[in-house]
């Protein structure tokens, strides 16, 4: 099972463009490698589909998958960035995550979270997460092979198939102004149609 994690990414990117106070917005990756590129340039996407002017400071954590689980140097970046005029940070980065969220609270800043639901982690400073719906790929498989049209091969789920999102929910929805919610709704639709494409490199 693979994810669209390009599309998700370009819902939060948008979010962040809209949300922003300082045009200034900030991605962490935890290892630099074509999976996390795929987060960092969907993000980027919907950063600019929202504000061409907004800038994205963008760092990795490491080259190895040593940076998944340092969030001492994810914290370390992520104050700089913030330092740097980011109000908002997407993480892509694993347990490296966690420096990041603490950052956020530090500085009083937002974080968005990563394929689950993060709010749990600094609440209050959390905007969104972004999602990976595993349980519906799993849903889905299972339906696929109940009703005898299960296939092998690689299956890949994106926002049509609800395989990907993010968060919207009563801990977060008065962080997420009514418009800035309906423009994403806009953005999601036209994700789904084909209109806009979110690339992965």
């Amino acid at each position: 099972m693979e994810f669209k994690e390009e599309e998700g990414s370009f819902l939060v990117g948008a979010l962040s463009a809209l949300v922003t106070k300082t045009n200034k917005v900030g991605f962490i990756g935890g290892m630099e490698s074509s999976l996390i590129k795929k987060f960092e340039t969907g993000y980027k996407q919907g950063v600019n589909y929202i504000n061409p002017d907004c800038r994205v400071l963008s760092a990795y954590v490491s080259v190895s998958p040593e940076g998944f689980k340092n969030p001492g140097k994810a914290k370390e970046i992520a104050l700089s960035q913030f330092t740097n005029g980011a109000d908002i940070i997407y993480h892509a980065s694993g347990l490296s995550g966690l420096g990041l969220f603490e950052a956020a609270r530090e500085k009083n800043k937002f974080a968005i979270g990563v394929d689950m639901d993060q709010q749990k982690e600094a609440p209050g400073f959390v905007l969104s997460s972004m999602v990976k719906q595993v349980n519906e790929a799993v849903f889905l498989t299972i339906k696929d092979f109940k009703d005898n049209k299960f296939t092998g091969g690689i299956k890949t789920y994106g926002l049509k198939d609800n395989g990907v999102g993010y968060v919207y929910d009563d801990n977060n929805k008065n962080l997420i102004p009514a418009d800035v919610k309906e423009k994403l709704d806009l953005i999601k639709s036209k994700l789904i149609s084909g209109e806009i494409k979110a690339d992965t490199e």
